[in-house]
């Protein structure tokens, strides 16, 4: 059953809510990119600027902005601007206390899938 406080935040916005499922898609799509994925954990641990971002990670500067855009717009980070510069840190309210809840989550249901993957069964039950 979905969350009270959801059905009021989706009326007021004019969304139904047999459209929630919508939403979930593009939060979940949000974390399945593994740069993106990349990036919030580099937030994880201070604000960056773009070009630290890129020179950390090694990727292009478009695509980090693309992604960027991405998750500023679906809230994972926050930006502020210091004269031409603009610094990202993640959103400290909901998103690193989820990244908590899910690194808790894979270290006991889903680390020994990669084990498993590279042929080390350490499943012991």
């Amino acid at each position: 059953m979905l969350n009270k406080y959801i059905f009021r935040h989706l009326h007021k916005k004019g969304i139904r809510g047999e459209e929630i499922n919508g939403a979930y898609k593009i939060f979940f799509g949000t974390l399945v990119s593994e740069s993106r994925l990349k990036i919030i954990n580099l937030l994880r641990k201070g604000k960056k600027s773009v070009s630290e971002i890129v020179g950390t990670l090694k990727f292009s500067q478009p695509a980090v902005s693309h992604d960027l855009a991405r998750l500023k717009k679906c809230g994972f980070v926050k930006v502020k601007i210091v004269k031409n510069f603009r610094y990202y840190s993640l959103n400290e309210k909901t998103i690193r206390p989820l990244m908590e809840i899910i690194d808790t989550h894979m270290a006991e249901y889903c680390i020994h899938i990669l084990h498993k993957l590279k042929g080390r069964n350490t499943d012991v039950s």
